[in-house]
């Protein structure tokens, strides 16, 4: 087989029977499995590189039908993305790729993502990892792709939000000698290896790896912070016959970093009233220590041409050692106490999956079956009951003139002589879950029109710090696909989700759990023979059930009791262009509308409030030109800017004494040049060309607090293909 760069994308003719098929795919192993699927007589590859565009899910989505053809928006950031912008983490570079996605402020080791005005729930290799305060941001070299999925999916789960799904898929191996040796430097003290290695193990091709080893460092803008990670990765795929194989995967990533709390900034008066590069970091506070392992397992076994089944199970382990520093008071002349809590976090995790996917027909209709298992088991074991004021009244740390160096109280020293688990108390958040789902995707007409029925059974049992709660509940699916032609087609969906809430009514009842309904309609259209596609969807997510205060002050101390009569509404419009769309230009473009509002409150003074962390406005684009011929043949020049437009805070949530003040429209404007001839690629990037001062933030208490993104930067990256 020919040798290929790991930047690269197939076409893949299929013939089935007699006829002819032809489909798109991103070369790994899960997506070549979605084919596998059928019966195969001839499968030609040829090489087309910088996709940035894929036509399939991959496996760990479940769905073995193409995206075009799926009656729900699903966005697909591919690895050349990830690679041609230089991404290294979770962040605003990652979600500048999908209409409609913010980036709110949050602990530096954490990514929170919010779209359609809900947290997108994350997903790593179709397991749920999403946890209150985490998970660690993964390293995006480890990746593959990164699948979001907007509104609800039943196929994946019904238990959380119903605005989104990141999926995070990490790379596996091929059955391709290739492998990739990169070198970056930037700004801060930017450092980072990393070597990606996929092959063979054995002569007859039944045993196959990949490797991938990362190691990073870099200092910050803000003085005293840094960051350092280590993050290993390999994977052993075993074919053990024609129809099946296994695989096992296990991550490690390391972290050393300065105080989890010093991105923030404070001021009472407003939001950005102190230098980009301020921060409360104290040196020669103990650095924060994070490690993270996983390990995944996974089972394929072609029962047939026609039916798959999968097994697969993940274990996570989370380990934190750290402090957070947040201030204990502040005055109109930025005095401040600065506060130091430990903040140490122990969490496993441990999932089970079983789902089968099949084919069949009765009569003429075809029926795409899809049926499964979920399991899951997550504890966490969290202490911050340690705290230490490094300032004193008489000697306050001001933030107008800050000095660092000889904090009046001195620095803290936490005892951590007994174990997390002893030390928590109370301060747990367990939750077991377990779900049936059993969808039908009936085709008519030749499967040119596709009716989807599908239902959710999920039992979820948890306790929120010392609060037990149990909830069950069936949601159920009806998605319905209309091919237009080969290249278009006009969906309709309706899902729903449930989220177990936290909370106590009167007679000491538990709550329900809070529900939301999405319905989604949209046009998927490919061009220039799938080189490129774009998706329009408009879409209406109600959430039901929300906890809001009981107005009874009737034996009702510290507002115990909470009322269930709550409603939100989101609703919007979203665009997505990406692809390949002329020779050497590639481009990801969107546009995201979205309103989001309360909708129904017993005490009526918060009906029409907007729900917090969302914009009003988003476009993103990036743009990448590369020279075809001549002379200058391999170079190239990319640009791209963001932008969001009446951003909303998250103000409502924390209901603060200050007075409210809007977030400021953002906008940032990137760029770069690159230079690839053969195995060897040159990229450079700048980030805030205009050297903007870009934040998000909220209030709290009294006073405004906010994140600010890093100054104008750059990143030089080289990469060898080998």
């Amino acid at each position: 087989m020919k040798k290929l760069h790991l930047s690269i994308a197939a076409i893949c003719i299929i013939h089935i029977g007699f006829a002819q098929q032809k489909d798109s795919v991103v070369p790994s192993q899960d997506s070549l499995k979605i084919h596998q699927i059928h019966h195969l007589q001839e499968v030609i590859v040829t090489d087309q590189k910088h996709s940035y565009q894929a036509d399939n899910p991959s496996l760990s989505l479940r769905l073995l039908t193409p995206l075009q053809k799926i009656p729900q928006n699903i966005q697909v950031v591919t690895e050349d993305v990830l690679n041609d912008q230089q991404v290294t983490m979770m962040g605003n570079d990652v979600i500048r790729n999908v209409s409609g996605a913010v980036r709110l402020e949050h602990w530096s080791m954490y990514t929170r993502i919010n779209m359609r005005a809900t947290r997108a729930s994350e997903f790593r290799n179709g397991m749920n990892i999403t946890s209150t305060w985490g998970p660690l941001s993964l390293d995006m070299g480890l990746v593959d792709r990164i699948e979001f999925v907007k509104g609800p999916a039943g196929f994946l789960m019904s238990n959380g939000e119903p605005g989104a799904i990141m999926n995070v898929v990490t790379k596996k191996p091929t059955g391709i000698d290739q492998g990739e040796l990169s070198l970056m430097f930037g700004s801060y003290s930017l450092y980072r290896f990393s070597i990606d290695k996929d092959g063979i193990l054995d002569t007859n091709g039944k045993l196959l790896y990949r490797i991938n080893l990362i190691g990073q460092t870099q200092n910050s803008f803000r003085p005293y912070e840094f960051n350092r990670r280590l993050s290993l990765h390999p994977v052993i795929t075993y074919k053990i016959n024609d129809k099946t194989d296994f695989t096992a995967e296990y991550t490690l990533q390391s972290v050393s970093m300065s105080n989890v709390g010093s991105p923030y900034a404070y001021s009472t008066r407003n939001y950005a009233d102190v230098p980009k590069s301020f921060t409360t970091l104290e040196p020669g506070l103990d650095p924060a220590r994070i490690s993270e392992q996983n390990l995944f397992l996974y089972f394929h076994h072609h029962i047939n041409n026609h039916w798959l089944l999968t097994v697969q199970t993940a274990y996570f382990n989370y380990m934190q050692r750290a402090s957070d520093i947040w201030p204990s008071s502040l005055d109109s002349a930025g005095n401040m106490i600065r506060g130091v809590s430990n903040f140490d976090v122990l969490s496993e995790y441990a999932f089970g999956q079983i789902f089968l996917n099949g084919n069949l027909s009765t009569g003429r209709l075809t029926h795409h079956i899809l049926t499964g298992l979920d399991l899951g088991n997550k504890q966490n074991w969290y202490d911050w009951n340690q705290y230490h004021e490094l300032d004193t009244k008489d000697h306050p740390f001001n933030i107008y003139q800050p000095v660092y160096g000889s904090p009046s109280n001195g620095l803290p020293t936490f005892d951590r002589s007994k174990t997390i688990r002893q030390r928590a108390g109370n301060n747990t958040i367990n939750q077991t879950y377990s779900a049936l789902y059993v969808q039908d995707e009936l085709g008519f007409a030749e499967d040119k029109i596709r009716l989807t029925l599908a239902g959710r059974y999920t039992k979820v049992q948890q306790s929120d710090y010392g609060t037990p709660y149990q909830a069950d509940h069936f949601t159920p699916r009806v998605g319905l696909s209309v091919s237009l032609s080969n290249d278009a087609s006009v969906y309709g969906l309706f899902d729903q989700s449930f989220l177990p809430q936290s909370g106590l009514l009167r007679g000491n009842k538990l709550p329900k759990p809070q529900t939301g309904n999405n319905l989604e309609f949209g046009i998927k259209k490919d061009f220039r023979n799938g080189l490129w596609n774009a998706t329009v969807s408009v879409y209406r997510i109600q959430k039901n059930g929300l906890l809001v205060n009981d107005p009874d002050t009737t034996d009702n101390p510290n507002n115990r009791y909470s009322l269930q009569l709550g409603q939100a509404v989101a609703k919007g419009v979203e665009l997505d262009i990406r692809g390949q769309i002329a020779k050497g230009l590639r481009a990801v473009i969107n546009y995201a509308y979205t309103d989001a509002s309360i909708t129904k409150d017993i005490n009526k003074n918060k009906v029409g409030q907007p729900l917090p962390g969302y914009a009003h406005h988003i476009i993103n684009t990036w743009l990448t030109y590369q020279l075809q011929n001549g002379k200058w043949k391999g170079l190239g020049v990319s640009a791209g800017c963001s932008y969001q437009k009446d951003r909303i805070d998250w103000s409502g949530v924390f209901q603060a004494v200050v007075p409210y003040r809007p977030l400021p429209d953002y906008f940032r404007l990137d760029g770069g040049v690159f230079w690839q001839i053969n195995q060897l690629k040159i990229n450079l990037t700048v980030n805030n060309i205009l050297n903007a001062y870009l934040y998000s933030g909220g209030a709290y208490a009294n006073f405004y607090y906010w994140q600010a993104e890093a100054p104008r930067n750059y990143k030089l990256g080289i990469s060898y293909n080998f």
